[in-house]
C-alpha cells in the first residue's frame, strides 16, 4: 500500500530545564533499566524501523544546557521533526517553565508556517500521588503545536515506550492539520479532502455509502474488508451521534465526517491519516505530486493516447454524472463531475463544445467527451495524469494512472515500417488568413458542414477532434489551426512537427497559394512529414495564382496528391478521411490508392448499377455488385502500383 508523502524517518529532540531526567528517559528506554550514573547528555542515538511501532527508523537527541548554547539548541530544533518538552512531576517551576520559556522559544526558533510538534513529558511519577495532566491540558488549549502529554518515570520504565511512540505518532500522525481544539471540529482543509474522498467512492452518485461502497472503500484504505458485525456497529454509533448521518442504512456525508472526528477524538489520528494518505495528500493536506504526475517515460518520436483501462474509466464516469441519462452532460452535469478537482480541465462553453462534436443542443456526447480526453492525452498528458488523480481512477483496482496511458512506438519505427500503430493522428491546418481554415477544422466537428456557412468563428479554438474512419478502423484525428500573425513570420517547431500537415490556400484568390507555397520549400520539402495541398471555396470559380506554378504543377514538381478542392457547400467529408489516411500510412502513397479506389467504386456505381437497374435492397443483387466492385479495386490497386513504379521519391 503506498503512502504518500508520509516521513521516511522521525528525529525527536528532548528538550526541558536541567535535572528534570531527559538523558534519564534516553538511556532507560535503550537499555530496559535506570541508569545509575547519568552524563550531562546523551549520545544520538538511532532505533531501527522494526523495533518501532510505526515501522519508521528514528532518531533520538538529547540536549543539556551545561553543553549547549541557545543557538546551538535552535539549531536542533529547527533539525528535529518533533520536540519533547520534559518537565518533572513534582517541581511545579518546570511544569510553568513549559509556557513561560519553552514553548516560545520553540516558535521562535522556527518560521511560523513550520512550527514543530510538541508533546508535554512528565517525568519522574513514580515520586507523586497525583496527576499534572489536568494543567496541562490547559496548555494544549492554548498551544495547538501540543499534540499530546504522557506522565512517565525512567525510573521504572512507566510509559517510557508510550512517550517516544507518542512523539512518533505526532510527526508521522499530526492533529494539527486535522483538527480544530477549541472549535472540537475538523480543519476546513481535512473537511474538502474527506468530502472529495467520500464523492469518489459515491460510486453510484447518490450522496450515500452504502455496504458494497463502504467496502470498497476499506479495502483501499487498510487492505481488508469490514466484517458486517463491525459496520453494523459503525452505523449504531453514527446514528447515535448524527441522527441525519444515516439514510437507507447508507452512511451520509454528515456521518462520514463525524466519523473521522470521532477517531481524532479518541486519539485514532493515524486511521484518519491513512485514509488521507491513500487518496493522495501529503501531511499539509496537498495533493501529493507523485500521486497526481506518476513518472511517465516517453521515448523521442513517440506519443501519449488513451489505454483501454483509461477509457473504460472514463466513459463509467460519463454515464455516472449522466443523471439524466440523455447521453450528453448538461453544464450542472459537467460542473458536478469535476467537483472533485480544484476546477475543471477545460471550459464547458468556450472550449469543450467549441472542439469537439457535440449534439444537436449543443450538449457535450459521451463521443465528444472521450474525444476532449483524447486531446488532452496527446497534448499534456501530465495534466491528463493529474485529472485522472483528482477523479479516483487509481482508486479501486489502479494503483497508478500509468495504466491509464498508451505510449505508442516511436515515429522512426513507423516510418521504416510504413505503417502508424497509432490511433490519434494531429494535423496542423496552415494557411494565411481569410484562406478558410477554421471553417475547415470546424467541418471536421458536424454531419452537415452547410451549416457553418457565414458563421462567425472564434479565433482562439485552437483545435478540433473527432473519429474518421481509415480502412474500417476508427482514428482519432485531431486539427489544430495554426494562426499566422504575418504573413512572413517564421513557423515554431512545434507548429511544423505533427503527423500529416493540411497546406491551404483560396482557390478564389490569386495572392493565396504562394504563401502555402513557400511554407512547403521552408519547412516541409526535405521532411518526411506527408503533406496535402488544399483549395478551399471550391464553389466559387478558381483562378490562375499570382505565383511561379500553379498549384496542379507545384504539387506534381513535389511529387504531392493533387491540390484537394474542399468547400463548406459541398458538404463532402473525404478531405478528413484522407487525412488521417496519410498520417496512418507515412511515406506510403495510401491516399493515392484511397482516392482511385474511391473514384473507381462511384465510377462504377454510376456506370454499371444505376444503368442496370441494381439499386435495390435484394441481397443477392448486392452480393454480386460487391464482388464487381472488389475486382475493380483490385484491379484499381495494380494500376496505381504500375504508376508508381518509375517514381523513386515518393513523398509517402
Amino acid at each position: 500500500m503506498v503512502s504518500w508523502n508520509a516521513k521516511r524517518n522521525v528525529r525527536i529532540l528532548l528538550v526541558g530545564d536541567r535535572g528534570v531526567g531527559k538523558t534519564s528517559l534516553i538511556l532507560s528506554l535503550v537499555s530496559e533499566e535506570f541508569p545509575e550514573d547519568v552524563p550531562n547528555r546523551a549520545e544520538e542515538i538511532t532505533i531501527p524501523a522494526n523495533v518501532t511501532p510505526e515501522q519508521v527508523p528514528t532518531n533520538i537527541v538529547d540536549s543539556s544546557a551545561v553543553e549547549q548554547t541557545e543557538e546551538q539548541l535552535s539549531e536542533e530544533i529547527q533539525k528535529c521533526h518533533v520536540v519533547c518538552i520534559v518537565y518533572a512531576v513534582d517541581d511545579d517551576e518546570t511544569l510553568e517553565r513549559i509556557t513561560s520559556h519553552w514553548l516560545p522559544f520553540i516558535r521562535s526558533s522556527c518560521d511560523a508556517d513550520q512550527r514543530k510538534p510538541v508533546v508535554l513529558v512528565g517525568n519522574k511519577i513514580d515520586l507523586v500521588e497525583y496527576s499534572t495532566i489536568d494543567s496541562v491540558l490547559t496548555i494544549m488549549e492554548d498551544f495547538p503545536e501540543v499534540e499530546s502529554c504522557v506522565e512517565c518515570s525512567a525510573k521504572t520504565l512507566h510509559n517510557i515506550s508510550e512517550m517516544f511512540y507518542y512523539a512518533q505518532k505526532a510527526v508521522l500522525h499530526p492533529t494539527s492539520p486535522l483538527y480544530i481544539m477549541e472549535e472540537q471540529d475538523l480543519t476546513p482543509m481535512c473537511k474538502k479532502a474527506l468530502v472529495r474522498i467520500f464523492r469518489i467512492c459515491d460510486i453510484d452518485g447518490d450522496n450515500l455509502l452504502n455496504d458494497y461502497e463502504l467496502n470498497l472503500f476499506q479495502r483501499r484504505c487498510f487492505n481488508t474488508p469490514l466484517q458486517p458485525q463491525i459496520l453494523d456497529e459503525v452505523k449504531a454509533v453514527i446514528m447515535k451521534n448524527i441522527p441525519d448521518g444515516i439514510y437507507n442504512d447508507s452512511v451520509t456525508l454528515k456521518g462520514f465526517l463525524f466519523l473521522h472526528c470521532l477517531f481524532i477524538q479518541r486519539g485514532r489520528n493515524e486511521t484518519t491519516w491513512a485514509v488521507l494518505r491513500r487518496f493522495g495528500y501529503t501531511e499539509t493536506l496537498d495533493m501529493c505530486k507523485e500521486y497526481l504526475q506518476p513518472p511517465l517515460k516517453i521515448p523521442p518520436g513517440s506519443s501519449t493516447e488513451l489505454s483501454h483501462r483509461g477509457q473504460q474509466f472514463l466513459v463509467a464516469l460519463f454515464e455516472r454524472y449522466d443523471r439524466d441519462g440523455d447521453g450528453a452532460l448538461s453544464h450542472e452535469e459537467h460542473k458536478i463531475l469535476f467537483s472533485t478537482c480544484p476546477s475543471a480541465p477545460w471550459s464547458y462553453s468556450t472550449d469543450i463544445r467549441k472542439s469537439c462534436p457535440v449534439n444537436d443542443r449543443g450538449l457535450v456526447t459521451l463521443h465528444g467527451w472521450m474525444c476532449r480526453w483524447t486531446l488532452m492525452t496527446l497534448i499534456d498528458v501530465p495534466k491528463t495524469l493529474e485529472y485522472l488523480g483528482y477523479l479516483g481512477y487509481n482508486v479501486h483496482e489502479n494503483e497508478t494512472q500509468l495504466s491509464a496511458i498508451h505510449v505508442t512506438r516511436e515515429r522512426r519505427i513507423d516510418l521504416a515500417k510504413r505503417q502508424s500503430s497509432r490511433s490519434v493522428y494531429m494535423c496542423h491546418v496552415i494557411g494565411p488568413k481569410g484562406a478558410g481554415k477554421t471553417g475547415l477544422c470546424r467541418g471536421l466537428l458536424v454531419d452537415d458542414m452547410k451549416s457553418l456557412i457565414n458563421k462567425e468563428f472564434r479565433s482562439n479554438i485552437i483545435y478540433c477532434v473527432n473519429t474518421v474512419q481509415v480502412y474500417g478502423q476508427e482514428k482519432h484525428l485531431i486539427l489544430r489551426d495554426i494562426d499566422v500573425k504575418q504573413a512572413l513570420d517564421p513557423l515554431q517547431p512545434q507548429e511544423i512537427n505533427c503527423d500529416v500537415a493540411c497546406l491551404v490556400y483560396d482557390a478564389s484568390n490569386p495572392q493565396s497559394f504562394e504563401y502555402i507555397a513557400r511554407i512547403y520549400i521552408k519547412y516541409y520539402a526535405e521532411s518526411k512529414i506527408p503533406v496535402i495541398m488544399v483549395g478551399t471555396k471550391g464553389d466559387l470559380d478558381e483562378v490562375r495564382q499570382d505565383y511561379l506554378l500553379q498549384p496542379n504543377e507545384f504539387c506534381d514538381k513535389y511529387k504531392l496528391l493533387p491540390p484537394h478542392m474542399f468547400s463548406l457547400k459541398s458538404n463532402k467529408k473525404e478531405l478528413y478521411t484522407k487525412l488521417a489516411t496519410m498520417a496512418a500510412f507515412p511515406r506510403f502513397q495510401a491516399a493515392w490508392i484511397l482516392f482511385y479506389k474511391h473514384r473507381l467504386v462511384q465510377l462504377w456505381e454510376s456506370t454499371h448499377l444505376r444503368q442496370f437497374g441494381l439499386m435495390t435492397e435484394d441481397p443477392q443483387i448486392w452480393w454480386k455488385a460487391g464482388l464487381g466492385i472488389a475486382a475493380a479495386t483490385v484491379i484499381g490497386f495494380f494500376v496505381m502500383k504500375a504508376f508508381q513504379s518509375p517514381v523513386t521519391h515518393s513523398r509517402y
